[in-house]
């Protein structure tokens, strides 16, 4: 008998599926603490959450009979996958099942704020009726702003076109490639959309790239009548300058679903007349309810029986089956991709990988999908593994062109990678030393040696006297070790570069003091572990 336990308020529909289920039983227990958790979940082959649930490295650290884990909603902030991908313990999430209910939520509140739904109602309430003074505004013919082409921005995207908007999409990573198709034009200058639209929803996952993608500086370039929605995560946009421009006056309106911090401890919001605010409802739909509960319990029975394994988050490690040779570069390039991704500023237009020398005779397709994994998962939430990230890279377009050459050039084998975006063209190549010494040895076509791994700082520069010191000045008054360096020149250009290796990623003000010496022409920092 297959138990799969409840500990989040589920629909029922999810729990009739379970129990109906051949050789299944649904345990419902509520509101259980961590403790109590960890001390029965060893006698459950699966467990489906929501977000009140806390599924820590406690929990799982006797995991018994416990297989596999589906949360009922997209986010995972609750569950600890790297833990749960040590104890062989499966995530799944339903990250289709509230497009439909996400999509239409935006679509309210662009309706509420066009025509001043909230403060008409409340105007109403309090005894006036003043019509003139909540005039409002057409949806036909504006002009809507999508930043995020994922699954609601597309849906979002087709429920515009039936008010008859103009709808303009950009996407920090890649479009989908049928969203032309649909009648979006895409564009690749994100500030087209801050100048153009008369709307803007955001679609965007939070993460380094997307924090604060809205701020002042954004603000500025919008149009005084524009109105900006956010239903995807707090924190995309920098609430004080957002603030400050709904209180003065410089946008028309904005709405808002989603906080930094959940409930919100501050509540200015609702001061402001031209903000509608709601408490993260974007999900909060009958229909929605019904339908993550209903997929969590499938993909759950049909993982623990054995069959096909759908929205997988993780996936058992395969070191102890590859080749040795196979696993150790596709670590190796599983940090390339990483690199590459901080590295490559703009849309993605062209991938490819190269094998050259001993590893060029083996298979290599999970080390050109590791490097997939870490090229792309700085533009997802979710953890990206090789169960999801050929779905996800094809979703938006990209595809990796893979090359093979046995013939051995400066090493007996190597792993090559370029990256071309529509504003530059990235290169990287890396190498397997003794047997266990993973080495990048070349960047852009610079030589130079960068051990691939914890916080790396690279800084392309112009090539003079000084530089070393410097940055090494700026990384000590900041209390940062350098742990290693790497120096590469282009004489001939009177170009350089750095990578430096540090025991703690530098602060913003760091960053600032480095890009502000005077040789710095382009400064990142890499995460590759």
């Amino acid at each position: 008998m297959i138990k799969i336990l409840i500990t989040d308020k589920l629909a029922q529909e999810g729990i009739d599926l379970i129990n109906a289920a051949e050789g299944a039983e649904a345990v419902v227990k509520l509101g259980i603490s961590e403790d109590e958790l960890a001390g029965i979940i060893g006698e459950y082959d699966g467990l489906i959450i929501r977000s009140g649930t806390q599924v820590t490295a406690k929990v799982m650290a006797n995991p018994g009979k416990f297989r596999a884990v589906a949360r009922a909603g997209v986010g995972v902030d609750n569950i600890d996958v790297k833990e749960a991908t040590r104890k062989g313990i499966l995530v799944m999430n339903t990250p289709g099942g509230n497009t439909l209910s996400a999509a239409e939520h935006t679509m309210a509140l662009v309706l509420a704020m066009s025509r001043n739904v909230v403060q008409a109602c409340n105007s109403l309430k309090k005894g006036a009726w003043d019509r003139k003074k909540y005039t409002g505004n057409q949806l036909n013919n504006k002009v809507l702003g999508l930043i995020g082409l994922g699954r609601i921005g597309i849906a979002v995207a087709k429920m515009a076109m039936g008010f008859n908007m103009k709808v303009i999409g950009y996407d920090p990573f890649a479009a989908p490639t049928d969203a032309e198709k649909l009648g979006i034009e895409i564009t690749d200058d994100i500030e087209r959309i801050y100048k153009e639209a008369d709307f803007i929803s955001l679609h965007v996952p939070r993460n380094e790239q997307t924090l604060n993608l809205i701020s002042k500086k954004q603000i500025e370039m919008m149009k005084p009548t524009v109105r900006i929605v956010n239903c995807a995560r707090g924190g995309i946009i920098n609430e004080d300058d957002l603030y400050d421009a709904l209180n003065n006056k410089r946008i028309a309106g904005a709405a808002l679903d989603v906080f930094p911090k959940e409930p919100p401890e501050n509540t200015r919001f609702t001061e402001c007349e031209n903000c509608v605010v709601t408490p993260h409802l974007g999900a909060s739909t009958e229909e929605a309810q019904i339908e993550v509960a209903v997929e969590a319990a499938q993909i759950l029975i049909d993982a623990l029986k054995g069959g096909p394994i759908q929205n997988a988050l993780n996936a058992p490690s395969t070191s102890g089956v590859l080749p040795p040779i196979v696993s150790q570069y596709a670590n190796l390039a599983k940090r390339i991709g990483a690199l590459l991704s901080t590295i490559s500023t703009g849309h993605i237009k062209e991938v490819q990988v190269q094998y050259r020398g001993s590893i060029a005779e083996n298979a290599v397709e999970q080390v050109t999908l590791n490097f997939a994994m870490g090229l792309l998962q700085k533009h997802f939430e979710m953890p990206l593994n090789m169960v999801n990230t050929p779905v996800l890279a094809k979703e938006r377009g990209i595809s990796i062109d893979e090359v093979k050459n046995p013939e051995v050039k400066d090493v007996a084998a190597s792993f090559s990678a370029k990256v071309v975006t529509d504003k530059m063209t990235r290169t990287v190549t890396g190498s397997i030393f003794g047997g266990k010494l993973l080495r990048i040895f070349e960047i852009d076509g610079f030589n130079i040696e960068v051990t691939p791994q914890g916080t790396v700082l690279v800084i392309f520069n112009d090539d003079k006297p000084g530089v070393i010191g410097s940055v090494g000045t700026v990384c000590g008054n900041n209390s940062i070790n350098i742990c290693t360096m790497g120096v590469g020149q282009k004489p001939a250009e009177h170009k350089a570069m750095l990578a430096v290796s540090l025991d703690k990623e530098p602060e913003a003000k760091a960053i600032e003091e480095l890009s502000k010496l005077d040789f710095v022409n382009e400064i990142y920092v890499c995460n590759l572990d």
